[in-house]
């Protein structure tokens, strides 16, 4: 039978008489205090029940009364809760009813001060971000749709995958590009494409615009989608589209959340078992970069990352300039687009 996880906390039992009676009368008096005063919840109060026993068998086996305990004791007893496998915020709801108690016993006079203030956790690693496998990844970036699916959606959709893996842009990136750069298009911190160039321009976080290449595939299905895109609303002469580059059914700038619904319907047709959400692909753009190429620096200027240490994350998915680097390394910028 397996072992619960060490950061667990137990289930809510109530402490039997016997705990209840060998428990230091301060803690017995706190436990009543929150049960009747602060009227908090059976299960809170068990919780703070085994919290302050942990604490009480500390200070036994420190030979410390309870509430002779100092901040160097309760830092000595965090790292041996982390030493035996318990989880940062295992720990992190210890500490706080550890910091309750205390903070109790300083309004009754009983310490001179709260040695559990100011003390932490230690920090839970951040998870991995979630990437795709660079084959998952191509494969929903060469997804065609079946022979009844709406050929608009479809070229739009391909446009959006391609861009969305191919340049690392944000989903707010993406959804703030126009068509066509106007007088306006900078001012209001939106984004364009120049095809001639091969590039896409964005203001990403902060207003600070970068340019991304766009590899041959993106720039295809780009061209695809702007020669249908204005079709449902009459042609080049229409007053009822926006002057974005992705546009809903009623002629809108299509929203961030649109695309979020898109793409993750777009995954399960094309087989994917994990739901894909715009991030996703940005993680696997800079994910599969960094596996080709090694290359941080470049990967970090590509995302747009003010600080090197929030591209660094990548490199424990697994670890050459800019245009080169993605010309050279990129799974999508390296495929040439089907005649």
């Amino acid at each position: 039978m397996a072992s619960p996880p060490a950061d667990a906390r137990p289930a809510a039992q109530a402490p039997g008489p016997d705990a209840a009676a060998a428990a230091d009368p301060h803690v017995l008096r706190y436990l009543e205090h929150v049960r009747v005063e602060k009227r908090l919840a059976a299960r809170t109060v068990t919780l703070y029940t085994l919290d302050l026993g942990k604490l009480s068998a500390f200070a036994q086996e420190a030979g410390q009364p309870l509430l002779g305990l100092q901040t160097a004791h309760i830092r000595r007893f965090v790292a041996q809760m982390h030493a035996k496998g318990r989880g940062g915020r295992g720990i992190a709801l210890i500490l706080s009813g550890w910091r309750g108690f205390f903070a109790w016993a300083a309004r009754q006079g009983l310490v001179p001060h709260n040695p559990v203030q100011g003390v932490r956790a230690p920090r839970a690693p951040k998870p991995l971000p979630k990437a795709l496998g660079v084959d998952d990844a191509v494969r929903l970036a060469e997804f065609e749709g079946s022979s009844g699916t709406d050929p608009w959606l479809e070229a739009r959709d391909a446009a959006m995958v391609e861009l969305l893996y191919g340049c690392g842009l944000r989903v707010g990136e993406l959804a703030g590009l126009d068509a066509v750069p106007g007088p306006d298009t900078q001012r209001d911190g939106r984004g364009w494409i120049d095809l001639e160039a091969a590039e896409a321009h964005v203001f990403g976080k902060g207003s600070k615009r970068r340019s991304v290449p766009v590899g041959s595939a993106a720039l295809a299905a780009v061209q695809a989608w702007l020669a249908v895109r204005l079709q449902p609303f009459g042609g080049a002469q229409s007053a009822r589209a926006d002057a974005a580059l992705f546009l809903g059914r009623r002629g809108a700038r299509l929203t961030g959340q649109s695309i979020w619904s898109r793409l993750r319907q777009r995954s399960q047709l094309a087989g994917l078992s994990t739901p894909v959400h715009p991030h996703m692909l940005r993680h696997s753009f800079a994910s599969h970069l960094l596996q080709s190429s090694g290359d941080l620096r470049a990967v970090q200027e590509l995302l747009g990352h003010a600080n090197i240490t929030t591209t660094q994350v990548y490199t424990r998915l697994d670890f050459q300039h800019l245009a080169k680097v993605y010309d050279a390394a990129h799974p999508r910028a390296r495929r040439k687009p089907q005649e």
